[in-house]
């Protein structure tokens, strides 16, 4: 049995997009029915998106997103992996523009069989949710990688919800069969240090990752005080897809700040079974280290 998968990324900023990615079309249990990217740059990241899938020999349709937030300003509108591009074969044409088309069109033609796995900034989804309020109820799942959930979590809020917060409480409010969550609180504590990405990337498809790597630990260090590493944020919860016991997860309601300074925070309330809310409130690292590289052995 496989899973239907619809992908939405930002790929190009962060390299764990990239990671996250290249898990799923080695995963032999992941039927990947379409890519859409968002943020800034959504055609760059769009190709960066058909590089990766040209180097696993699988023609993925790939639809390039929103670009712009609802109402904040745009905080991400560069790909900076981007300039791997000429190193590696890759699309440069595609249907602007029709994203939300695609998504929409797909998930009618597969009711309750999609997981939606979005990995960046909820515009697209958001735009999704607003133009048919039908379409999350057709959804078997709805995975996001975004957020903070642990109220001792003492960090600015979490990126993806951050630079679309408008999106993500439209998302948020979405009735879907599973609604889940993987945040920064949880995700933060599975990376592996540069060396020890050199060490490990093997695989022929994590080549291109090693050298979009290269260009994340330049802009790492420009923000960050310890060592170059890769965070496996989005590739984590890619494989919860897969592989429930990777993470623990309670039930509650999550609630998205729109209005303060602290604009895109997430608040999360446990709750019984039913409550409409699930996110991961720990991991097994060592589990998931060895579940994400056996896809490549």
């Amino acid at each position: 049995m496989t899973e239907k998968i619809v992908l939405d990324t930002d790929i190009g900023t962060d390299v764990d997009d990239a990671v996250a990615l290249a898990y799923l079309l080695a995963q032999p249990e992941c039927e990947l029915l379409g890519i859409t990217t968002v943020t800034g740059e959504a055609v760059k990241r769009a190709s960066l998106a058909s590089l990766m899938c040209r180097a696993a020999g699988r023609d993925v349709q790939i639809f390039p997103g929103a670009e712009q937030p609802f109402r904040v300003e745009q905080k991400q509108p560069i790909a900076q992996q981007a300039a791997v591009l000429p190193d590696w074969p890759h699309e440069t044409r595609f249907a602007e523009g029709q994203a939300v088309d695609f998504l929409r069109r797909t998930i009618y033609a597969h009711p309750g069989e999609i997981t939606l796995l979005a990995i960046g900034p909820l515009t697209n989804i958001g735009q999704l949710f607003q133009a048919d309020p039908d379409i999350p109820s057709l959804l078997k799942a709805l995975v996001l990688m975004g957020g903070a959930f642990n109220p001792a979590f003492n960090r600015p809020p979490e990126w993806n919800i951050r630079l679309d917060p408008h999106a993500a409480e439209i998302v948020y409010r979405a009735p879907v069969n599973l609604h889940r969550s993987i945040g920064l609180d949880v995700t933060d504590n599975v990376f592996l240090l540069e060396t020890d990405v050199s060490a490990r990337f093997n695989a022929p498809l994590l080549q291109p990752v090693l050298e979009m790597s290269k260009i994340w630990y330049g802009q790492y260090a420009s923000f960050r005080t310890n060592a170059p590493r890769i965070v496996f944020h989005d590739p984590l919860a890619a494989a919860t897809l897969f592989d429930n016991s990777l993470c623990a997860f309670q039930q509650g309601t999550v609630q998205v700040d729109v209005n303060s300074k602290l604009a895109g925070k997430t608040t999360f309330e446990q709750g019984e079974v039913n409550a409409p809310h699930q996110v991961a409130i720990s991991v097994d690292v060592e589990r998931y280290f060895a579940h994400f590289f056996s896809v490549f052995d």
